[in-house]
């Protein structure tokens, strides 16, 4: 029964409003258009973008969202339907786990962590690839530590083989990168007692590269090696060299996840001095829950510390550490609530200024809006400044949003220091699950009216119409989703100096940013045919 109500819960969390906000400019679009385009073009088993072949990321999420599209239509919605059941389903194999490990109890404080916490709620409620691959690769690990506690380790083995192959599926081989590291070091921890033997890792091997080669084996029976070939080409640059704009210092990761994992990160902390606390389970059950930590503690090192490392930094890059950082802050919350470990007061105290800075954030949303004029001539950037001309309506009542936030959170924080655990954790982890749900509903679609209304409104108009239509100087996908685009007959249509002055047999239209307009306004083939909220639009004489 609490497995059913775990599930209600989470739908509710996460399906509602998913198409309330256009997709977001790359990687939503970007997957998206992927799976549109598998529709048009009836070509299930290579991924593409523009109707060209796209060797970026396998095809198993685009599969998912082509199959929803097929169902809902193609929009928003059915764009971020699969991880609104991926977040069903996570939140659901949490608490099966947790329940597993200990009890029900921890079960709940480790589904709560998770949906209560800022990036990890608010991913569900996505269209990018990362959730999916994290749950694949999270799965493959934990059949792995069941291995050595398993009445049949060799069907652990299997089930980690079949969902590490599906993590490569989701994303590529960064999962097989990812899982060896996290073997190699705890097997380095564990001196090599691992509980895992040469034919466990064997099986996992072979039913990872089975289930790879499902597409793998197919692509390059079908079309050779030059696609797998620009893949993996693809996949060691993006470790090796930054992509434009991603470069960021090596505590880029730590920040966010201390900052997006609110308040769930916060309990790392209490690791700091909570070692010696007296434990809850004696036994097997003793050793099997201070093993699976130890996984746990060994998965959030290594990914943090490869992702610190490799040159691409985006902020979702880091996101496979939700799940150990959620345990692991879980088990904490479980432990205090128990009166088994104290929570100090600075731990309180932090929690309460995060928590207050959070909040702040967002009374101050409606503030800007409202007094953006003000704002304006300080910002250098011209497409920023640009940016914030969009009408967007605000009122300064939803300053009591961000107000209601941060009352929350103190009171939460009050009910700590006086010794009421449970009442404190839960007013504040449902207070941002709330303030979360606020934040994507009435927020979000305000913060898009500002980075790319304009541009998507203007694409929008093209949908059905025989047209060219691209993007200048800057990097889209939102022109091929949102203008509906067809397979060109025309290959020219590739080639952006024959739509610039050639002889175009469509009326054809650009769209770019206004601090990169100044060349094209000369060209005396293009004519301005409106200005907007930072983007410049162009026609073809």
């Amino acid at each position: 029964m609490k497995y059913l109500l775990i599930a209600i819960a989470a739908a509710i969390l996460f399906i509602p409003f998913l198409g309330a906000v256009h997709l977001f400019d790359w990687d939503e679009i970007n997957f998206a258009e992927a799976a549109r385009e598998m529709i048009v073009s009836h070509n299930y088993s290579q991924v593409q973008i523009d109707f060209q072949p796209f060797w970026e990321k396998p095809p198993l999420f685009i599969w998912l969202q082509a199959a929803s599209m097929h169902i809902f239509g193609v929009n928003e919605f059915a764009a971020r339907f699969p991880n609104g059941i991926l977040g069903i389903a996570t939140l659901v194999t949490l608490y099966g786990i947790g329940k597993k490990l200990a009890d029900e109890k921890l079960g709940l404080w480790w589904a709560l962590a998770y949906a209560g916490s800022w990036l990890p709620h608010f991913y569900f409620k996505s269209g990018i690839i990362d959730p999916t691959f994290n749950f694949f690769i999270f799965l493959a690990i934990y059949c792995a530590f069941r291995i050595a506690y398993a009445a049949k380790p060799s069907r652990m083995a299997i089930l980690s083989g079949i969902f590490l192959g599906l993590a490569v599926l989701t994303k590529g081989p960064v999962a097989i990168l990812i899982s060896l590291l996290t073997l190699l070091f705890y097997w380095i921890y564990k001196k090599g007692k691992i509980g895992i033997g040469l034919a466990q890792l064997g099986l996992i091997a072979l039913l990872a590269f089975i289930t790879t080669a499902l597409w793998f084996g197919y692509e390059l029976i079908a079309h050779g090696w030059w696609f797998i070939n620009e893949f993996i080409t693809y996949q060691i640059r993006l470790l090796t060299t930054p992509d434009a704009g991603h470069g960021h210092s090596f505590f880029y990761h730590w920040i966010v996840l201390l900052i997006g994992c609110y308040p769930a990160s916060l309990f790392l902390f209490t690791y700091i001095r909570g070692r010696k606390g007296k434990s809850i389970y004696t036994g097997s059950a003793s050793a099997e829950i201070k093993d699976f930590k130890s996984w746990m503690w060994v998965l959030f090192w290594v990914v943090l510390i490869l992702f610190s490392i490799v040159e691409t930094k985006i902020v979702h890059y880091s996101s496979l550490c939700y799940f150990p950082l959620s345990f692991l802050a879980a088990w904490q919350m479980y432990r205090i609530s128990e009166n088994k470990l104290q929570l100090h007061a600075w731990n309180i105290v932090l929690m309460l200024l995060i928590g207050l800075a959070i909040g702040l954030a967002i009374a101050l949303l409606p503030v800007i809006g409202l007094y953006k004029d003000v704002l304006i001539p300080h910002i250098g950037d011209k497409f920023a400044r640009a940016n914030l001309q969009a009408e967007v309506p605000w009122s300064a009542w939803e300053t009591a949003y961000g107000a209601g936030y941060m009352l929350l959170i103190i009171v939460g924080s009050v009910l700590l220091f006086q010794k009421k655990i449970r009442a404190g954790l839960l007013c504040i982890f449902l207070s941002t699950m709330a303030a979360i749900q606020i934040t994507i509903v009435h927020f979000t679609p305000k913060i898009e009216r500002y980075s790319q209304g304009a541009a998507i409104d203007f694409f929008k108009t093209f949908e059905g119409k025989d047209s060219y239509v691209q993007v200048l100087t800057y990097h889209s996908y939102a022109h091929l989703f949102y203008t509906k685009k067809l397979p060109p007959a025309n290959k020219n249509y590739y080639n952006t100096d024959w739509l610039l002055s050639g002889p175009v047999d469509k009326p054809t239209f650009f769209v770019c940013r206004i601090n990169d307009s100044e060349p094209w306004r000369k060209d005396p083939n293009l004519e301005v045919i409106g200005e907007k909220n930072g983007f410049v639009f162009f026609k073809r004489k």
